[in-house]
């Protein structure tokens, strides 16, 4: 795995040539650590799942069971028909707090229909319900929105089952950007290589990826439209052209690039036009990040001596220094709120990933690990997908933003890197 400051100076080629993976090989998730309190929840098989080529209720299991916050409450094989009132009392009784009914049914036309409700058993109410068609290869596409629906209603927050994530994997001299499911499942390859990709970056609509790639033997910023597979060069300018992100509108980007010297921070449109320099630094600025609202860009910069989180005003003015704990603080993320930054911090000779809120600068480091980078937050701000090192080789790694929850991501005998967590399914 790269060395932990190697983002920081742009370049991460070496970084790279470490990785090792086959293609199109999935990520397995295994549950580290859970919160303290977990909601009760019953997910009996739907009525007639049978009928289905490949089942439902095991991705939601799977799902609410992942992000620590349930526990499934086992009812066996009886399924709760979508029909027919549940009976709340018993199901109470037996340790669940909510219980979700189910069935399926058969169409005409080769595809099927989902029904489920979703019930409190402590308040004796049902808390909603959904009917969704779906094509017999969709079931675990259909788990998943069921999964945040069950998540939303417990949780109050949107459920980030049915997003997608974006990492980097090489196998031999093969390099890979590859998009899967939240939970590791569907990887699918965007983009083969013979030379690096590195900082793949989601835009707000979720059909495309900004990223930098090494194929004209210098690093080069594209848009990728995921569809189609169309892509654009939106920065290819003298020298690097690195760390696009992508701005709350997705019709602008921040990057970073050094056609005026060193590693400087710009704004350009998606179809890289109208180029504007942001500020100008005697230091090296680069890893920009927008705030949700557009009205900030958070950056790194050694302006000040050491590597330290910054922010400017997106209309460009007097940059702002955000972090004073710790010598060095790097790769600024925003959650989807704007209330938090999570960053890598370093601690006693370790890189942990950290969050601070930023109305009261009081910082939290979230991880026990001591290799960690690139965090990115679920689009519901509840998890933080992360770069790490575990027996030797890169892993992918999630905490909650309070730290309770741990989830490691991995591929047997394999290295994956440079996260990039979705938005929500729209």
């Amino acid at each position: 795995m790269k060395k932990i400051f190697s983002p920081f100076r742009l370049l991460i080629v070496s970084a790279l040539a470490m990785l090792s993976l086959m293609a199109h090989a999935q990520l397995s998730i295994e549950i580290t650590g859970a919160g303290a309190t977990r909601f009760p929840v019953a997910i009996p098989v739907f009525e007639n799942e049978g009928s289905l080529p490949r089942g439902v209720t095991d991705v939601v299991r799977a799902d609410l069971e992942r992000s620590g916050l349930f526990s499934l409450v086992d009812l066996g094989l009886t399924a709760l028909p979508v029909t027919i009132a549940p009976d709340l009392p018993g199901l109470r009784g037996r340790g669940a707090d909510a219980v979700l009914t189910g069935s399926v049914y058969q169409q005409g036309d080769g595809r099927f229909e989902v029904r489920f409700r979703l019930f409190d058993t402590q308040k004796q109410t049902e808390l909603g319900g959904l009917t969704m068609r779906m094509a017999p290869a969709q079931n675990r596409a259909i788990g998943h929105r069921i999964a945040d629906f069950v998540y939303e209603k417990l949780t109050g927050q949107p459920g980030y089952f049915a997003t997608r994530i974006a990492y980097v994997v090489k196998s031999g001299p093969r390099y890979e950007l590859q998009v899967a499911d939240a939970d590791g499942m569907n990887a699918q390859t965007a983009l083969a290589s013979r030379e690096p990709i590195i900082s793949p970056a989601w835009a707000p609509d979720g059909q495309r990826l900004a990223y930098v790639s090494f194929e004209a033997k210098k690093p080069v910023v594209y848009v990728h439209t995921l569809a189609t597979g169309q892509r654009q060069v939106v920065a290819n300018f003298k020298g690097s052209n690195s760390a696009p992100a992508w701005a709350p509108d997705g019709q602008r980007l921040a990057v970073v690039l050094t056609k005026d010297g060193q590693s400087q921070l710009y704004i350009l449109n998606a179809d890289g036009s109208g180029v504007r320099r942001m500020a100008t630094s005697s230091g090296i600025d680069t890893e920009p990040a927008w705030s949700p609202d557009g009205q900030w860009i958070y950056f790194t910069s050694d302006r000040g001596g050491s590597a330290q989180i910054y922010r400017i005003s997106a209309g460009g003015g007097s940059a702002q220094r955000v972090t004073f704990e710790g010598t060095y603080n790097v790769t600024p993320r925003l959650s989807p709120d704007g209330a938090t930054l999570a960053f890598v911090t370093r601690n006693s000779g370790r890189f942990q990933v950290a969050v601070m809120d930023i109305a009261t600068r009081q910082t939290t480091i979230l991880t026990d690990s001591a290799r960690d980078e690139s965090p990115s937050f679920a689009p519901n701000g509840r998890m933080i997908l992360y770069a790490t090192e575990s027996g030797g080789r890169g892993v992918l790694a999630a905490v909650s933003s309070d730290g309770r929850v741990k989830q490691r991501l991995t591929v047997q005998a394999a290295d994956v890197r440079e996260p990039s967590w979705g938005p929500l399914a729209r």
